[in-house]
C-alpha cells in the first residue's frame, strides 16, 4: 500500500515537472491560454451587464475581454449593438465587421452592418454586399423536437436580409433624382426583394406594408391594396397601414371605406400618444375624406331630385334643396368633430368605464379582455379587400 502511494506521488511529480518544462520552453502559448481565460471572464461580466442594459459597464468589460482575447466574435457583435445605441456608427460597423470575419456564418452581424451602412451612413453598396453574403450563407439546419430547432430562425434571417436589401434599393431610388431610368431600376429591385422576403416569411408586417407603399407610389393600386390589407391583418394596432389604405381608397373614390380606415388610424395614434402634429395632419385628411363622403351622397340626392323636375318653376325648389343639403353637411361635420373630441377626452380621462373591469360594446357590457378581442377583430378586418381581391369578398 505504501509502495503504491509512493509510485502515485512520483508519477504526479513527474507530470508536474513535464508540464513545468513545457511551460518554460513555450511561454507564449501558456500566456495566450491565461489571457484567453481572463478574457472570457471579462466577456462573461460584459454579458451580464449587457443583459440588464448596463451599457457603460458592458463596454468596459467587453473591451477588457477583447484586449485579452480578440477572437470572441459574439462580444464584438454585442459591442457593435451598444455603439449603435450610442450613435457611434463607425465604431459599430468596425465591431460588426470583426464579428463576421471571425465567424463568417454570423448572418445577423452582416445584416446589422448593412442596416448601419445603408440607413445611417448612406453607404448603400457596402450594405448590399453584406446582404448578398448573408443571403448566400449556408447554415446547417438542425431540428430536434423539444430540444433545438434553428429552421425558423434561419428562414427569418434570410427574409430579413432580403427585406433590408429592398429598403436599401428604395433609398437608392429616393436619392437618385437626376436619372429616371436608374431610379426605375432601383424601384424594380426593391419590389423584387420585398417579394422574396415575403415569399420566405409572409408574416412580416413591415415587409407587407413597405411593399404596399412601393406599389402605391408606382401606381399599382390593386397590389398595394392587397399588401395594406395583409399588413392590417398581421398587425391591426399599427396605424401606418390603416392610414395609407385610407389614402389609397380616397384616390380610388371609395370614400366611406377610406373614412373608416382614417378613423382607425386616428384612434390608434391618439391611444399611443403619438406626435400631436401628425394627429392634426391626419385629422385634416379625415375631414377632407368626410367631405368627399358627404359630397358623394349629396350629389346622388341632387341628381335624383333634378330628374323629378318637370317645369322651370322647380328650379327654386332645387336651390332650397341644395341649401338644405349644404346645411345638413355642415351639421354632420360638426357632429363628427364633436364626437372625435369626445373620444379624445375619454381617452385622456382613462379607458376604464366601469369599476369592475367591464366596458360597453354596442350597448352590451362585456369584460375588458373580450373588449380587447373585439377591438383586434374590428381593426384587423380589412373591409376594402373586396376592391383588390374579389375572391375574398365573402370573407368580410
Amino acid at each position: 500500500m505504501k509502495l503504491k502511494k509512493l509510485l502515485s506521488g512520483l508519477f504526479t511529480i513527474f507530470i508536474l515537472t513535464i508540464l513545468g518544462i513545457a511551460a518554460y520552453f513555450n511561454q507564449p502559448f501558456v500566456n495566450h491560454q491565461i489571457d484567453k481565460v481572463r478574457g472570457m471572464y471579462y466577456v462573461y461580466l460584459g454579458d451580464k451587464a449587457y443583459k440588464v442594459y448596463n451599457t457603460k459597464d458592458a463596454i468596459l468589460y467587453y473591451n477588457k475581454g477583447l484586449n485579452l482575447y480578440p477572437k470572441h466574435y459574439s462580444a464584438w457583435h454585442n459591442l457593435g449593438n451598444i455603439y449603435v445605441a450610442y450613435e457611434d456608427y463607425y465604431s459599430a460597423m468596425n465591431a460588426y465587421e470583426k464579428a463576421f470575419k471571425l465567424n463568417p456564418k454570423l448572418v445577423i452581424s452582416r445584416i446589422n452592418y448593412g442596416i448601419v451602412a445603408s440607413e445611417l451612413l448612406g453607404d448603400f453598396d457596402a450594405a448590399l454586399e453584406q446582404y448578398d453574403k448573408a443571403i448566400k450563407t449556408k447554415r446547417h439546419l438542425v431540428s430536434i423536437p423539444y430540444v433545438y430547432d434553428n429552421t425558423i430562425s434561419c428562414m427569418q434571417n434570410k427574409a430579413i436580409a432580403y427585406y433590408n436589401k429592398a429598403v436599401t434599393y428604395r433609398l437608392k431610388a429616393i436619392y437618385t433624382t437626376d436619372d429616371w431610368e436608374t431610379q426605375r431600376k432601383y424601384v424594380v429591385q426593391a419590389i423584387k426583394n420585398y417579394e422574396k422576403s415575403i415569399e420566405i416569411w409572409p408574416y412580416s408586417y413591415d415587409a407587407q406594408y413597405n411593399l404596399g407603399t412601393v406599389y402605391h407610389i408606382t401606381g399599382d393600386y390593386e397590389r398595394a391594396g392587397r399588401c395594406y390589407c395583409r399588413a392590417i391583418e398581421l398587425e391591426p394596432m399599427k396605424y401606418e397601414a390603416h392610414y395609407n389604405l385610407a389614402i389609397l381608397l380616397r384616390r380610388l373614390g371609395h370614400y366611406q371605406e377610406a373614412y373608416e380606415e382614417i378613423e382607425k388610424a386616428i384612434t390608434l395614434i391618439t391611444a399611443l400618444d403619438e406626435n400631436t402634429g401628425l394627429l392634426e395632419y391626419i385629422s385634416g385628411v379625415m375631414s377632407d375624406i368626410s367631405r368627399n363622403v358627404y359630397h358623394n351622397e349629396d350629389y346622388k340626392r341632387a341628381v335624383e331630385y333634378r330628374s323629378k323636375l318637370e317645369s322651370p318653376k322647380d328650379e327654386k325648389e332645387l336651390k332650397k334643396e341644395q341649401k338644405k343639403l349644404a346645411k345638413r353637411r355642415k351639421e354632420r361635420e360638426k357632429k363628427i368633430k364633436e364626437r372625435q373630441q369626445k373620444k379624445i377626452k375619454e381617452r385622456e380621462m382613462g379607458e376604464t368605464i366601469t369599476s369592475d373591469g367591464t366596458i360597453f360594446v354596442n350597448g352590451k357590457v362585456v369584460p375588458s379582455g373580450e373588449f380587447d378581442d373585439y377591438i383586434n377583430e374590428d381593426f384587423g378586418t380589412c373591409k376594402a379587400y373586396k376592391y383588390f381581391d374579389p375572391d375574398r369578398e365573402d370573407d368580410f
